[in-house]
């Protein structure tokens, strides 16, 4: 039962099979016997989750009425998403007392739609990390193999969904932090076109990169959860104002035709041997649905680490500021002065990696330094929007490896921040051109999952779940799961 889709969960309650206290009941067992090892969960909602889930069973039994679309259904929250009344600490010392005032849009949107919180995940601090090592509560463990990564930033969140703690829950993506993690723990994942999903409530890294997005077994799965999320908030000044559309409508079309562009640059020696073998089986099958691959070239693609490490870094200089010891959050014990108030909280609050960025964000955008770093920076980005532009007038979607390598063991690049940046050499140009990008299972590498990522133009959700799930329906990576966690 705790490996089903949401899907299929949603059809159990629907048919009256199965009670949503029974399925929260379920749920919150494993949470409780399993995330001792797994540390997925920084904060678990039982009391309320069981009581939102007796009020969704009467609701159930007593309405004639339209019904909310997932009522009953748990999900978890990042602990970056904004939660009244809960501790929204990003995996923080710097937030560890921080109590949420108010919902999230995301937060309140799943609420909305029937979904029932179960708890906040784990993740790396602010959000920065390509591991779940980085987090102040620390790291979160692969469910296929305990001694590795789940990937991060949103690695708690992936590592509930490949465990069946949960079937589903949110993260966001600077630079594949939703489609990294997913790609290491075997299930699908999806950052949406920038400004598809409200930022509002979702505590800021890098805020023109940052994007929420879910995480699920399947990508029809993922397209109940992108209804309930979406839609314009007068709240985020980046929301795109745009009509909703039922993304679940499109899963069947065929494929039939369609151009998928392979990036030399991404099928390089950078890329392990046998995830390419493996990948190369996955793009057969979208061949034998009819697809054609087609080679293209996106040539920036090689500048996107240094880009990202300037522009974001820069960014969270800025966002970060705002936890001085002064309003809320973490503050020092018997500060001297105004001055070691500041610094002794936040050299006190703030873990290695933030500071780091930190410094290099503020080092970037100092006098002297924004016209060579953080300005170049910003016209390596517009290439970089204009290669995808000019892709996409060759073909229909691209398709690329979603990381280098299969999961690494944790401790394993924590000491080498630059290795450790490589992780996400594939998915960092989306976000710097604020394109959409899934991640969806494609096999298996020293018996660790690898993913499969598609890239699409602007506002192509759609597109991308109609692919992920066509292959899905000839394929059963995505319903694999770790045999320790039965």
């Amino acid at each position: 039962m705790h490996f089903n889709t949401l899907t299929a969960l949603k059809t159990a309650l629907d048919n009256k099979t199965l009670s949503s206290h029974e399925l929260l009941s379920l749920y919150l067992k494993r949470i409780q016997s399993l995330n001792p090892e797994l540390n997925a969960f920084i904060s678990i909602m039982e009391e309320s989750a069981l009581l939102e889930a007796k009020k969704a069973d009467e609701l159930r039994a007593q309405s004639t009425h339209p019904l909310p679309p997932l009522l009953g259904l748990p999900i978890a929250h990042k602990d970056l998403f904004c939660t009244d009344g809960v501790k929204t600490s990003c995996g923080s010392k710097m937030l560890d007392n921080f109590i949420a005032p108010y919902d999230a849009t995301v937060v309140r949107k799943c609420r909305e739609a029937g979904l029932i919180t179960v708890g906040k995940t784990n993740m790396d601090e602010f959000a920065m990390g390509s591991s779940n090592e980085n987090s102040f509560y620390g790291p979160v463990a692969n469910p296929w193999n305990k001694a590795y990564v789940p990937g991060g930033s949103s690695g708690g969140s992936a590592a509930a969904v490949a465990a069946g703690l949960v079937p589903a829950s949110t993260g966001t993506d600077t630079g594949g932090s939703i489609r990294q993690p997913a790609s290491l723990c075997g299930i699908t994942g999806l950052k949406p076109t920038y400004g598809r999903v409200s930022r509002y409530g979702m505590v800021a890294f890098a805020s023109s990169l940052d994007q929420g997005g879910p995480f699920a077994r399947s990508a029809e799965d993922i397209a109940l959860l992108l209804n309930a999320m979406t839609g314009f908030d007068e709240r985020d000044s980046t929301s795109l104002n745009i009509p909703s559309e039922d993304y679940t409508q499109h899963l069947n079309r065929s494929i039939e035709g369609l151009k998928i562009g392979l990036p030399k640059e991404y099928f390089s020696h950078a890329l392990n041997p046998t995830m390419q073998k493996t990948l190369e089986e996955a793009l057969k099958t979208l061949e034998k649905l009819g697809a054609t691959l087609v080679e293209i070239s996106l040539p920036h693609s090689h500048l996107a680490i240094p880009t990202y490490y300037v522009l974001a870094p820069a960014e969270c200089s800025s966002n970060l500021s705002r936890y001085d010891g002064v309003r809320f959050g973490y503050r020092c014990e018997k500060p001297q002065d105004l001055n070691d108030l500041y610094m002794r909280s936040r050299g006190e609050g703030f873990g290695a990696e933030v500071k780091r960025r930190i410094l290099i964000g503020t080092y970037v955008l100092s006098a002297g330094y924004y016209d060579a770093y953080y300005l170049q920076a910003q016209k390596v980005r517009q290439l970089i929007k204009q290669d995808f532009e000019e892709a996409f007038r060759q073909v229909d979607v691209i398709a690329s490896p979603t990381t280098p390598t299969p999961a690494f063991k944790i401790g394993e690049k924590i000491s080498d921040p630059v290795t450790m940046y490589q992780c996400d050499m594939y998915t960092l140009s989306l976000n710097l051109a604020g394109l959409p990008g899934l991640s969806m299972p494609a096999g298996f590498v020293d018996n660790l999952p690898v993913g499969l990522q598609l890239m699409g133009h602007y506002l192509q959700e759609s597109k991308l779940l109609n692919i992920a799930h066509r292959y899905q329906s000839e394929t059963d990576w995505h319903l694999q799961h770790p045999s320790s966690m039965e």
